[in-house]
């Protein structure tokens, strides 16, 4: 993956959002090749605002509704806020608090609109990228659900932007109700990361966000990365049923593909989780592996900003900084990662050091270990 951060680096200590690259096969243009419709409505954060062609319409999406990154990124080209783009950046919808709860409101009218507006006839893929509860998501109005509680003002809205991102996916499923095709549609629930926390903001400890795991976003402890999957699909899952599989999103795009009968893209190194939502005997990743890179926007890269994990059956490995000393961890007897093992295993803690150095792909905007040690040698690699 080209993108591991808010952030890359461009040279001369400058550090600025990342574009998908063009040539990637998204899910969006997977499933558009296989006769589907394609719809994707929400917070993409994937472009470069100034080039249209990397945004969700020039990656596969017949119908694309997205916000465009704050001013404050994109000086040069400063979008206005509050807005949707839609498929481009010739038409826009405003948002307008006194009309809609919240943002995620007007989301899913725009998402009635794509349902009544397609073929009929040919099935559809319609990518909900919700906002809520985003710690940037702005004005809502509905805030006083919860103000007998005896809660700080900004847990109060915290509270209330989950109970309204509630009712947004309540509403999406009463009208595929409604339309008649929920029965015959795969809805698939889950997050990107763990719950937000930042100095001055919500507090993901308030109400107990990740229980007994370690870390909230941005970490690449439990508490960062482990987050749950909702999946519905009638006649295919049963009601009510769990699992203890543990899968990453390199799996979805293997798993749709499985689904609608396409070759699984060999830019992938994921594994199609279908059998498991149909009872059927599941696959196993050897190991799953995390790399990631803080943003250089707006803070201090503390050891370069770079951050590892890697999970083996039982075991997870984790390190910030390429020259830190590694942590171990067995999840089984430990879910919160609180005893570091690594004195014990170092055979393991070997053995997780060259999945870090091996178990990836260089890419010019994130260097590893996130410290840029000569300039001109980078300057060269990325023109």
């Amino acid at each position: 993956m080209t993108i591991r951060g808010n952030a890359g680096y461009f040279g001369n200590d400058k550090w600025e959002g990342v574009a998908l690259d063009q040539d990637a096969f998204t899910l969006g243009e997977m499933l558009k090749e296989q006769g589907y419709q394609t719809a994707f409505i929400g917070k993409w954060h994937l472009d470069h605002p100034d080039d249209v062609n990397t945004w969700a319409s020039g990656h596969g999406f017949d119908y694309a509704a997205q916000e465009q990154w704050p001013a404050r990124f994109n000086p040069i080209r400063p979008f206005p806020p509050n807005r949707l783009w839609v498929n481009g950046d010739q038409e826009y919808i405003p948002y307008d608090y006194k009309k809609y709860s919240c943002k995620d409101e007007l989301r899913t009218d725009l998402a009635f609109d794509f349902l009544e507006n397609r073929e009929k006839e040919n099935p559809f893929f319609l990518f909900m990228s919700y906002r809520s509860p985003h710690s940037f998501e702005g004005p809502i109005r509905d805030t006083l659900f919860y103000a007998d509680q005896d809660w700080p003002d900004i847990e109060k809205a915290h509270a209330a932007k989950i109970t309204l991102l509630d009712r947004q996916i309540g509403r999406l499923l009463r009208q595929l109700k409604k339309i008649g095709v929920l029965d015959n549609t795969l809805v698939v629930f889950t997050s990107d990361n763990g719950p937000h926390f930042a100095p001055g903001g919500h507090d993901h400890e308030f109400f107990d966000s990740n229980g007994p795991l370690r870390g909230g976003k941005r970490d690449l402890y439990e508490g960062g990365i482990r987050v749950p999957m909702l999946v519905s699909w009638r006649g295919n899952v049963s009601p009510a049923t769990t699992t203890k599989h543990i899968l990453g999103f390199q799996d979805v795009m293997p798993t749709f593909a499985e689904i609608v009968g396409a070759p699984i893209p060999e830019q992938t190194d994921g594994l199609s989780f279908l059998p498991l939502l149909v009872g059927a005997p599941q696959k196993k990743h050897e190991f799953l592996n995390w790399e990631y890179q803080m943003s250089g926007w707006f803070q201090t890269l503390p050891k370069g900003g770079f951050r590892q994990s890697i999970r083996r059956e039982n075991w997870k490995a984790v390190r910030y900084g390429v020259n830190t000393e590694t942590e171990l961890y067995n999840l089984d007897h430990d879910i919160s990662e609180a005893q570091n093992l690594a004195k014990a295993y170092p055979q393991i803690v070997e053995e997780m050091n060259a999945h870090f150095a091996s178990a990836r792909t260089e890419t010019a905007r994130f260097p590893f270990g996130g410290v840029i040690q000569d300039h001109k040698s980078m300057n060269k690699l990325i023109k």
